[in-house]
């Protein structure tokens, strides 16, 4: 369930945005409805999504609705319109297209899978994550990195922080001999300096919260001055161009500090773009003589030329997608088999150990050797004795999974295996019942 930049506009995505600091606290409220078996919550620029694998489709929906209601504090009815609401193999889809940067503004930017990353780290952290999940963002940052390594999707360097750049230059020209304001030294933000830097600009000057971290973006490009976010009305006095992108859920740049800074350079215009969601600058801002602002939307017209060899690529993307997407399929199919063949596995090696510890102490004349081979042979049968019947119930759970199930409780009530540990998948359930 979710909203993105196909849906929903940059006033929706910002006010419905969960501030990254609160990610973790999320999550673990997250864990707390009853029909949300596992999720994880993706937050960027461009999306807002939560993936879960749920209890029954219809109560599941209602409680993620309810969710994000409640912990916003604030009633989602504003959404209705934006929300998508994908289930099963579609769902699977989007999320793979998501990380391949099929889904993305700017098709394969590479930031996507990083942020997909974080978020697959963060909801490992509380805990949200169960076996479906946390294989299906195994396989799809897996097919994000294949995307970018075995085709040209990722190939060039275009990415939304790239785009900032390049519709800065398209609208103020060269950007050798401007001053630059960069706010943020995040991610976004030091992917900003570091491709300012590589156009020739001498002249960065890089603000954050944190005085230190933008030092840091500052020492890594090797140029410029950083500062801290008190500073940006003096630093906006100078500015030619800024290029806005931090976490903060408040409007950074106020109309009243760009007021400020325009009335001692009256005939001096000011560029400003904003890629944050939420905004970091004040809508209003965009109402003062002089000044110019663009938010991350606005980035959509920008199209680098080498676009157009990515799209060349979407092809071999989705065939990346499919293949993955089908080994997961075939995973999800078959682990209602898994508690099965392992209370199976679990039984007959518990009976060869038996038998082979009496044989032992029965015949304390064997030679290390001898116990070495019997060892061997005992174990040799009961891999061929196994093999036939795992396979089968592998194979028939993937294909069918309601004669899986039957089999599966009929080797139950063969060998007598654990009810306990059949019991972890819900299909199996019913076998135990």
């Amino acid at each position: 369930m979710g909203l993105s930049h196909n849906t929903a506009p940059v006033d929706v995505r910002e006010r419905h945005a969960f501030p990254v600091h609160t990610m973790g606290e999320a999550l673990v409220a997250l864990r707390d409805y009853e029909a949300v078996r596992e999720a994880l919550m993706l937050q960027t620029c461009g999306r807002l999504e939560i993936y879960a694998e749920l209890e029954d489709y219809e109560g599941g929906v209602n409680q993620l609705r309810q969710f994000l209601g409640n912990f916003r504090h604030g009633g989602i009815d504003d959404m209705d319109s934006y929300m998508y609401t994908m289930l099963g193999s579609q769902a699977i889809d989007h999320l793979f297209r998501v990380t391949t940067g099929l889904d993305s503004m700017l098709i394969g930017e590479a930031e996507i899978l990083h942020q997909v990353k974080d978020a697959f780290v963060e909801a490992q952290r509380a805990r949200s994550l169960g076996k479906s999940l946390h294989y299906l963002f195994r396989e799809a940052l897996n097919a994000g990195k294949a995307a970018r390594t075995q085709t040209e999707i990722g190939g060039a360097s275009t990415s939304i922080a790239t785009a900032a750049v390049n519709f800065a230059k398209q609208h103020v020209g060269d950007v050798k001999g401007k001053s630059i304001v960069v706010v943020g030294a995040g991610k976004m933000g030091s992917l900003v300096a570091r491709r300012l830097k590589s156009e020739g600009c001498g002249d960065i000057v890089v603000l954050n919260r944190s005085q230190e971290r933008a030092a840091s973006v500052i020492a890594s490009i090797g140029v410029g001055r950083a500062g801290d976010l008190p500073a940006i009305t003096g630093a906006l006095q100078n500015a030619d161009i800024v290029v806005t992108s931090t976490g903060a859920s408040h409007f950074v740049i106020a109309p009243d500090d760009v007021r400020t800074a325009m009335s001692v350079r009256p005939e001096r215009p000011l560029f400003i773009v904003d890629i944050a969601v939420p905004r970091d600058v004040d809508p209003d801002v965009a109402t003062i003589d002089g000044v110019r602002v663009v938010d991350v939307d606005g980035l959509r017209g920008v199209i680098d030329v080498t676009l157009e060899r990515r799209r060349e690529a979407i092809p071999l993307v989705e065939e990346i997608i499919a293949e993955h997407t089908e080994r997961f399929a075939q995973w999800y199919q078959a682990r209602v088999a898994v508690p099965v063949i392992s209370s199976l596995v679990k039984r007959a090696e518990s009976i060869r150990e038996g038998e082979l510890e009496r044989l032992f102490a029965r015949c304390p004349e064997l030679t290390d050797r001898e116990r070495m081979l019997i060892t061997g042979t005992s174990l040799t049968m009961f891999s061929k004795l196994l093999h036939t019947a795992i396979t089968k119930i592998r194979d028939k759970a993937i294909v069918n999974q309601d004669e899986a199930l039957t089999h599966a409780s009929i080797l139950n009530e063969l060998f007598d295996l654990e009810i306990a540990a059949m019991q972890e998948e819900p299909g199996l359930r019913l076998v135990a019942e």
